[in-house]
């Protein structure tokens, strides 16, 4: 099992935790932890498992929630086990999506694709091998936006997706969709944020005349481009190089970047922090 926490900070939070652990018959596996001094919190995640004369998962969890009222803790916890459900949105550009799908047929992403939706016709995403997933497509305009992102919604809703990833899905989302999916929406940005924002970054970049061009996951919200970021990543290039060598070189980095940020939040390593977000690597 996977626990996860936050709550304001204060000596004794991972004694606490441990002794529960223990008295109920179950062995730690890993565990991380952080205080951050900014904000007065501490942030921790937690991997164990039950031993044969554990007490029950329920006793298990009961336990944890009467520590969460004493020490206004949020958490989470769940079975590692249990396979997050996630839903693909792209564009024309399918190249992240592609690497998603391959790392999750081979196991590398514990998810369950609950489908993939694109504004643009199936016909877009040649290199991606989509197979007998769901797909839809839903087309948008300026006019259709609201009701292009109502079907969305719908979606999400009923194939219980826990998470909404933002494969290279060249669409601003509305600000109250961004605060629907608030926590559970992952964008990759094709540049080292908070650089080069919004449109072509990559020309943006290259007009600089940059020494570096990088990629961003991060979470979305109603501000673009200024979500918590969870992952990042940089490649040097030189003065000889055009947009589209950095569109080349990019497309790299957008889809290691994005793989990574996925599994950091399938696997309960990514917890909230304000406009910042605390990440526990493997």
């Amino acid at each position: 099992m996977i626990l996860s926490l936050s709550c304001p900070d204060r000596p004794g939070i991972v004694s606490a935790v441990s002794s529960i652990l223990f008295e109920t018959g179950c062995n730690i596996l890993d565990a991380q932890q952080f205080d951050d001094t900014e904000t007065d919190r501490f942030f921790m995640r937690v991997a164990f498992c039950r031993l044969e004369q554990s007490k029950s998962e329920a006793e298990v969890a009961a336990l944890i929630e009467d520590l969460a009222k004493r020490l206004d803790m949020t958490f989470t916890l769940r079975q590692s086990s249990a396979r997050k459900r996630v839903m693909l949105l792209v564009s024309k550009f399918d190249h992240c999506l592609a690497d998603l799908l391959y790392r999750w047929r081979i196991g590398e992403l514990p998810m369950e694709v609950t489908a993939i939706v694109c504004n643009h016709g199936r016909e877009h995403l040649a290199s991606s091998d989509l197979g007998d997933l769901p797909f839809y497509h839903l087309p948008i305009t300026k006019q259709t936006k609201m009701e292009q992102e109502a079907r969305i919604w719908e979606l999400v809703q009923q194939t219980n997706t826990d998470l909404v990833v933002l494969a290279r899905y060249m669409q601003i989302l509305s600000d109250g969709f961004s605060a629907k999916l608030s926590g559970r929406c992952i964008n990759i940005h094709h540049s080292f944020l908070p650089g080069f924002k919004g449109a072509k970054p990559y020309h943006q970049a290259h007009e600089r005349g940059v020494k570096l061009i990088g990629a961003t996951a991060h979470y979305v919200t109603s501000d673009l481009d200024e979500g918590p970021i969870i992952e990042q990543d940089v490649e040097r290039i030189t003065h000889r190089e055009t947009p589209d060598d950095l569109v080349r070189k990019g497309r790299d980095i957008e889809r290691r970047v994005l793989a990574s940020a996925v599994r950091h939040h399938l696997e309960d390593r990514v917890i909230l922090n304000g406009r910042k977000a605390v990440v526990f690597t493997g």
